[in-house]
């Protein structure tokens, strides 16, 4: 079996080239992507070799598009109710802020290096490539960790009462 590096590697482009095919937004095949390479990563010793692993992998890419999709119809659902009442406004900007502190709380807690690696790429803005750079790894590498880090983050936010990060 391929290592992960080399399995990133090698069906990297044609993973991302299935979601921007499915979605014909770069951004989002992007970050699908990503997700579908963590979610490998996790499930890789379960793949049986029952067929091709670019399609096994596609397949994961599948079902992180539909469940995407899931969520976008969900959220425009939530907006079009918070929209038909002007007095959420006031009730929405509770809950962002008490979610703000909920996040700062989890980000706190969070082990290194995903604590870390979140903070580079979403206050910072650093790129996955200076990332990998800065912890001796590679790309990839910080992919998988920021992605793996927005996973704890969003299990801690269900746990505490939230749906959404």
């Amino acid at each position: 079996m391929e290592s992960f590096e080399e399995v990133y590697q090698k069906y990297l482009k044609e993973v991302y080239c299935f979601l921007l095919r499915l979605f014909g937004d770069r951004e989002i095949a992007e970050e699908l992507t990503q997700q579908t390479f963590a979610i490998a990563f996790e499930k890789l010793e379960n793949f049986r070799g029952e067929c091709k692993l670019s399609v096994w992998l596609c397949q994961i890419a599948k079902h992180e598009y539909y469940a995407w999709t899931k969520k976008q119809k969900r959220y425009a659902n939530k907006l079009d109710e918070n929209h038909a009442d002007q007095g959420e406004d006031l009730l929405n900007g509770i809950i962002n802020q008490e979610n703000g502190q909920i996040i700062r709380k989890i980000l706190h807690d969070l082990q290194e290096p995903y604590k870390e690696v979140f903070m580079l790429r979403v206050m910072g803005e650093v790129s996955y490539r200076d990332i990998g750079q800065l912890f001796s790894k590679s790309e990839s590498w910080a992919r998988v960790t920021y992605y793996r880090a927005k996973k704890m983050i969003v299990e801690k936010m269900g746990g505490a009462g939230n749906d959404e990060m």
